[in-house]
């Protein structure tokens, strides 16, 4: 599953309500459910 962080446009490993591959917290209303291709660098999404 991924996430989108609709501020910043990127898109994270991980489910909203819970936290990203590479630790960011999801629960807020800027984090929506996605389907797009990971765009996350950070460690933990990517790889």
């Amino acid at each position: 599953m991924a996430v989108k962080n609709t501020e910043t446009g990127e898109i994270h490993v991980g489910n909203k309500g819970g936290e990203t591959g590479c630790g960011l917290d999801t629960s807020a209303s800027h984090w929506k459910r996605s389907t797009e291709a990971i765009t996350c660098d950070r460690n933990g999404c990517k790889n």
